[in-house]
């Protein structure tokens, strides 16, 4: 039996309104604050990473005045974010790159953001997405996990995730997907024994790979 997505994501969209918003959808429409937000975001806690963009964006809120910031500055505007000397230098030398290449305007498109200093496919898909509002599937750990579980389909990868949503996900649902399903990991369908009693998909879910609930 093929999983129902548009009643799942229809039903998530009502439950979502109760959930706390991951922390990049609060700069949506604005391209490089979303990009330094999710380069801040990888393996970092929402709880660190809003206030963590906040404090930069207060320093440097163009690839300009990020690009003229010490690194250090950087560093301390970022900590306690995980890897936040990695990442201090991953975010000067994308400001860099995005002065040297494109004029300090941030790419829309996919393909060119990758080519980006320190900028993967999540990362390039959500400032598509949430900072150009143009269509774009972002797969993080959890819109990975919870496509599998669902068992809308079956991959290994999370690149390989992208690309078979991309084939089978419907047009309508690339933008709102990761919103969806990273709220929804985060909330209830933890990737440690998910909470599927206050589940509202739980009589659709198959919960392909779960072997323990709450």
């Amino acid at each position: 039996m093929t999983f129902p997505i548009d009643r799942a994501l229809s039903i998530l969209r009502r439950e979502a309104r109760h959930w706390k918003v991951p922390a990049v959808g609060a700069v949506a429409g604005k391209p490089f604050a979303v990009l330094v937000s999710t380069l801040i975001s990888l393996r970092t806690k929402d709880a660190v990473t809003f206030p963590a963009t906040a404090r930069l964006l207060a320093l440097a809120d163009t690839p300009q005045t990020l690009a003229a910031l010490d690194v250090r500055a950087i560093e301390k505007a970022i900590y306690p974010a995980s890897f936040f000397r990695v990442k201090a230098r991953t975010l000067k030398n994308a400001a860099r790159d995005l002065l040297e290449r494109f004029d300090g305007r941030v790419p829309d498109d996919v393909e060119t953001l990758c080519t980006l200093k320190g900028v993967g496919r999540k990362t390039a898909n959500l400032v598509v997405t949430l900072g150009w509002n143009k269509p774009g599937i972002c797969v993080d750990t959890h819109v990975h996990r919870i496509s599998n579980i669902w068992d809308y389909v079956r991959t290994q990868t999370p690149d390989d995730t992208e690309r078979a949503l991309r084939r089978k996900l419907p047009a309508r649902h690339w933008m709102t997907y990761n919103d969806l399903l990273v709220a929804f990991g985060q909330n209830l369908c933890v990737p440690v024994s998910p909470l599927c009693s206050r589940c509202a998909l739980a009589d659709l879910c198959p919960r392909r790979g779960v072997k323990r609930s709450r």
